[in-house]
């Protein structure tokens, strides 16, 4: 049976190669910005350019787009120049290429920072980094810059049409990351070492309350707590008690319910808002097909088909924090500190 299960997996991937590889895609049409029909010699010239771009010839575009600005510093198509040439490396692909357009990019927004080409412009950086992010389990690097990137996005041009989308993109990332914390506080748990687990579930559970996987790291933080020792009987009462009223359909939820009771601890009631919002995520959740599954394994890429549809995702950064286990030194009142100044 189970051989039979790898044989069928084995001919669809076979299947899908095979028609991958009889197939031509096509890159998207990259589209003239300017429709405006003249014989101006830096018209001319932007025109060549984007024909150029279409037929993926960026290095003899971006010679031309040059021409053009060098020629012709008043000329009205200065900014479309300068966008296009962003563009052409954006096409081009390739670490150098998308490394190129996002220092275009940049320049873009900074000598252009009123027009609508901008928020254009941070979007693309924002999928720059994003098609690069790796799975929770590898490099954060391109997850964290991508976050960084969507979330000026959202902050600088909120009435931008692209700030939807950078919303949602900003909950997929913060998935990625959360689960890159997640995974090491389960690993610090399982050992037994249960201040740095609850270290980096804490941050966990506070700084991404949207990640699928968040009622599951309170319920490892409040164990972390309760096993080092009655001085962090609170601790765990309130992650226990952020199960039960922010997570009330989690599968921890009754087990969260025992734990208080044991503790001789209130039990919360579900928050309404936080009921309907898991409510929508779990009957919105994708799932996985046979394909997915099998390409999964090979991809480089995370999954984010459980990342939340809703809720506002976190507008700030996940910064270092510090154990609970650290004693906290009280200011002292004679005035004398640690601080060393010149």
């Amino acid at each position: 049976m189970l051989f039979s299960k790898f044989a069928v997996r084995l001919m669809a991937l076979v299947t899908v190669i095979a028609v991958f590889s009889s197939c031509s895609f096509k890159k998207k049409k990259y589209e003239n910005p300017i429709t405006k029909d003249t014989l101006q010699p830096d018209k001319v010239l932007f025109d060549k350019a984007i024909k150029d771009i279409e037929r993926s010839r960026f290095e003899v575009a971006r010679l031309t787009l040059n021409t053009l600005m060098n020629t012709y510093d008043t000329s009205e198509y200065l900014a479309k120049a300068k966008l296009a040439i962003a563009d052409s490396w954006f096409q081009e692909g390739g670490t150098h290429g998308l490394a190129q357009a996002e220092a275009e990019y940049k320049d873009f927004i900074l000598f252009y920072p009123a027009m609508e080409e901008s928020a254009e412009a941070q979007q693309k950086v924002c999928m720059i980094h994003y098609k690069q992010m790796e799975k929770a389990d590898r490099d954060p690097h391109h997850a964290l810059r991508a976050e960084d990137e969507c979330r000026l996005l959202v902050t600088q041009f909120p009435n931008s049409k692209f700030a939807p989308e950078a919303q949602q993109r900003l909950r997929e990332i913060q998935e990625v990351i959360a689960d890159h914390e997640y995974r090491t506080g389960t690993f610090y748990h399982g050992k037994g070492s249960y201040p740095a687990a609850a270290n980096r579930l804490q941050a966990v559970s506070v700084q991404f309350p949207l990640f699928s996987a968040a009622d599951d790291a309170l319920w490892q933080l409040g164990d972390s707590y309760s096993k080092m020792g009655p001085r962090y009987r609170d601790k765990s009462i309130a992650a226990y008690s952020r199960i039960v009223k922010d997570y009330p359909l989690s599968g921890f939820a009754d087990d969260a319910k025992k734990k208080l009771q044991s503790l001789e601890a209130p039990i919360p009631e579900p928050d309404p808002v936080a009921y309907a919002r898991m409510k929508y995520e779990i009957e919105n959740r994708k799932k996985a097909s046979m394909m997915s599954h099998v390409f999964g394994v090979l991809s480089k890429s995370p999954d984010v088909r459980l990342a939340a549809k809703s809720g506002t995702p976190a507008m700030e950064g996940l910064r270092p924090t510090t154990p609970a286990s650290v004693p906290v030194i009280a200011p002292t009142t004679t005035g004398v500190t640690a601080d060393v100044s010149a």
